[in-house]
């Protein structure tokens, strides 16, 4: 089930759609700082208690 341009462009569509081209900025900041706090606790590894 590969993606393609067409399909990202049909999904980034209907994102627009339900949230409206003035939220899209806030809804990838959101995602960009949950990928960020994801990788840096990878990183870290598992605390020790």
């Amino acid at each position: 089930m590969g993606l393609g341009i067409p399909e990202l462009l049909i999904i980034l569509a209907i994102i627009i759609l339900i949230f409206g081209a003035n939220r899209l900025p806030e809804i990838g900041r959101g995602i960009g700082r949950g990928i960020k706090n994801f990788k840096d606790s990878v990183k870290e590894g598992p605390e020790k208690s």
